[in-house]
């Protein structure tokens, strides 16, 4: 008898010490709709100095950079070509390199997309750091839709051509560690690309971490999606700020920031996928991608470590238009209805603006699913327009991050 209630009580305090510590397992989920993640071969583009007839140059010598090829189509037209890492893969050719002269010269010049078709209006720089769309009457669709004509006025200096502005992991780790001078931002490295390049996170509290509840950001899976990642800084950015809200939110709720999931696929200039040729986003039930794999047990090791529960992923895209990708009313997260008071509250925080809310269930392996079934949060995919302009980004995203907050703050 004496030992049956001693393995009683034994078993008592196992199961308190198991379940009482709020511990999370990181689990693998069946999607409905499954999705070979196991690596596939890309291509490299050739890194070089491309020379028509020693009168015009090109390159593709930085990181973010994508040119594969350089050549004259005629007497009146010179071009060059954009081609994948690796195919199948959806249209969003990312372009950007630099361009010059001999002496003085305008120029027509044709982006030529031999697999796919354009998206992304052009920008400009002399600098790398300061873009301008090309004007509308220097840039024009042709071949149906397929290619693009622009009208360049070339010197003996570097002009910049992109899709969107060049932020590459470099970048994205200066930023981080800017925000970390905050006093409550910590900077760590989580882990490495397959190129072995860092993987970072931002953890955001004040106060002691323990039991609070969490939020969790994620942006520039894909690597073009520049616009995406500019919302996520300006989101970030109003959580920080030294307004009462801000810091009322900081004493609730825990933050944790991954502001660059694939900074292999950025840095070579990729449209979508990383070094292992697999979108990320669709890495989200098996784990076979090792930035996939790394930032989901840095999540749950994080939620472990100080027991918070996740109650809210938001994961930042760009797409053609603005939108949000969020839950039907039959999946019902733990902090149901959120997405309905937040983006009525964001509606009636920016005037001549109604949020394009798309709910679906959950299906493809995406981050937006994994929050819910590893931790029956509520996720949101926040969508920003390629073309959408900057200063509205910055807009959104901070009445974006304010009625959040206010909304978790009295949940």
């Amino acid at each position: 008898m004496l030992k049956k209630i001693q393995h009683y009580f034994l078993f008592i305090s196992i199961s308190l010490f198991i379940f009482g510590c709020g511990t999370t397992k990181l689990k693998t989920h069946d999607f409905p709709n499954k999705k070979d993640t196991s690596n596939k071969p890309i291509t490299y583009q050739e890194k070089k100095e491309y020379n028509i007839d020693d009168t015009f140059f090109a390159d593709n010598m930085f990181d973010a950079a994508r040119l594969n090829a350089f050549d004259k189509v005629n007497d009146t037209i010179i071009q060059v070509t954009i081609l994948p890492e690796n195919q199948p893969i959806n249209d969003s050719p990312h372009f950007a390199f630099r361009i010059w002269s001999s002496d003085d010269k305008e120029v027509n010049l044709k982006l030529n997309y031999p697999v796919s078709k354009h998206r992304y209006w052009p920008k400009l720089s002399h600098d790398g750091k300061n873009w301008t769309p090309i004007d509308s009457t220097k840039f024009v669709l042709i071949d149906s839709g397929k290619n693009a004509l622009l009208k360049l006025e070339l010197t003996n200096k570097k002009l910049w051509v992109a899709a969107q502005e060049i932020h590459n992991s470099t970048d994205a780790k200066n930023w981080a560690k800017s925000v970390a001078n905050h006093l409550n931002v910590r900077y760590s490295v989580i882990g490495k690309s397959k190129l072995g390049k860092d993987l970072i996170a931002l953890d955001v509290y004040d106060g002691d971490p323990k039991g609070k509840e969490m939020i969790v950001i994620l942006s520039r899976q894909h690597p073009p999606e520049v616009t995406g990642y500019l919302a996520m800084q300006a989101f970030v950015k109003e959580i920080l700020e030294n307004t009462r809200l801000s810091k009322d939110f900081r004493k609730k709720y825990r933050v944790l920031i991954f502001p660059m999931l694939n900074p292999d696929g950025v840095d070579l200039g990729h449209w979508r996928h990383n070094t292992g040729g697999i979108d990320l986003n669709r890495d989200w039930a098996y784990y076979r991608q090792d930035e996939v794999k790394t930032v989901v047990n840095a999540i749950v090791d994080a939620a472990n470590e100080f027991k918070n529960k996740v109650i809210l992923g938001l994961d930042f895209h760009s797409t053609q238009q603005d939108l949000y990708y969020t839950f039907p009313d039959e999946v019902k997260p733990s902090i149901y209805p959120f997405k309905d008071y937040w983006l009525g509250a964001i509606n009636s925080s920016i005037a001549d603006y109604t949020p394009d809310d798309r709910p679906y269930a959950v299906g493809d392996p995406i981050s937006k699913g994994w929050f819910y079934l590893q931790f029956n949060a509520d996720s949101i995919t926040y969508e920003i327009g390629d073309e959408t302009s900057r200063d509205f980004i910055k807009l959104k995203a901070e009445v974006a991050a304010r009625e959040m907050m206010k909304l978790l703050i009295f949940k």
